[in-house]
C-alpha cells in the first residue's frame, strides 16, 4: 500500500492497522520520518515529499516503483490534505483567499492525487488494486472551519473519484472515498466541541482508528464489488 499524508491523524492510524495486518506500507509525507512511528521498516518505507509541487510526482512514482515487489501496487490512500488559516486561525473564505493559497490547496488534495494515479495505474492495474480518496463533509456543506479553497478541492475530489472509478474499473481497480466529519485529532479547531454537540446524532467525535477500518475493508476483498461509493464517517452530521 501507499499512503500519502501519513504523518499525523488519519494516516498515521491507517498505517498503524495495516501494518498489524501484515500489509507491507510506503508512505509519502512532507514532513521527515517521525521517530514515533515504531512499525518495522518504517523509515525505509518513507518518502519525504510536498505534493504542492506536482512537478515532482514522476519522480515521486518512479521512487515508489523501485520499491514495489513484482511490480504490483495494491492500494492507493490518497490522504494527504491541507486547509490553511487566516489571522488567528480564522476561516479562509472567497474573499480572503489569494491566488497562490488557491493552487497550494488545489495542488495537494486534488490534482497530485489525480496524477500520482495516473503515473501509478500500470502497478494498480497488475494488482487489481483499490484506490481510496479521503474526501471530507466539508465537500458537501459549508463548514464552520474549513476554508473555501479546502471545501472546493474536496467536493472536486468526490467528482475525481467517481471519474476514476469510471474510467479505471474496467481494468480491475477499483475507486471510493471516505468522506470524514469530526475526527479527534491533534488539529482539531476550537468550536468543535460545540459543532459535535449541535450537529452529530452520535454526540461524539469519531476515533482515526474508525477511519483505518473502513479505508482497510475499502482495500480488501471484502469490498469487490463497491466502485465509485463515497462513505459518510461522521457520526450522522450529514443527515
Amino acid at each position: 500500500m501507499l499512503l500519502t499524508g501519513a504523518s499525523r491523524g488519519i494516516g498515521h492510524a491507517t498505517v498503524k492497522l495495516f501494518q498489524e495486518r501484515g500489509w507491507r506500507i510506503l508512505t509519502v509525507s512532507r514532513q521527515p520520518f517521525s521517530e514515533e512511528c515504531a512499525w518495522p521498516a518504517a523509515r525505509e518505507s518513507h518518502i519525504q515529499a510536498d505534493l504542492a509541487d506536482v512537478s515532482r510526482i514522476d519522480e515521486i512514482a518512479a521512487e515508489v516503483r523501485k520499491r514495489l515487489p513484482h511490480g504490483m501496487l495494491h492500494a492507493l490512500v490518497n490522504n494527504a490534505g491541507i486547509s490553511p488559516k487566516g489571522a488567528g486561525k480564522s476561516r479562509l473564505g472567497v474573499a480572503t483567499t489569494d491566488a497562490r493559497t488557491w493552487a497550494q490547496v488545489l495542488n495537494v488534495n486534488l490534482v497530485s492525487t489525480a496524477l500520482l494515479a495516473r503515473a501509478l495505474l500500470p502497478e494498480l492495474e497488475a494488482a487489481k488494486g483499490s484506490i481510496v480518496n479521503v474526501t471530507s463533509i466539508a465537500g458537501s456543506r459549508v463548514h464552520p472551519f474549513a476554508g473555501v479553497a479546502y471545501a472546493a478541492s474536496k467536493a472536486g475530489l468526490s467528482a475525481l473519484t467517481r471519474e476514476m472509478a469510471h474510467e479505471f474499473g474496467g481494468r480491475g481497480v477499483r475507486a471510493n472515498a471516505i468522506a470524514p466529519g469530526e475526527i479527534e485529532t491533534s488539529i482539531l479547531s476550537p468550536g468543535t466541541d460545540e459543532l459535535v454537540a449541535a450537529e452529530v446524532p452520535m454526540g461524539r467525535l469519531g476515533d482515526p482508528r474508525e477511519v483505518a477500518e473502513t479505508i482497510h475493508f475499502l482495500c480488501s476483498d471484502a469490498s469487490s464489488y463497491i466502485n465509485g461509493a463515497e462513505m459518510h464517517i461522521n457520526g450522522g452530521q450529514h443527515v
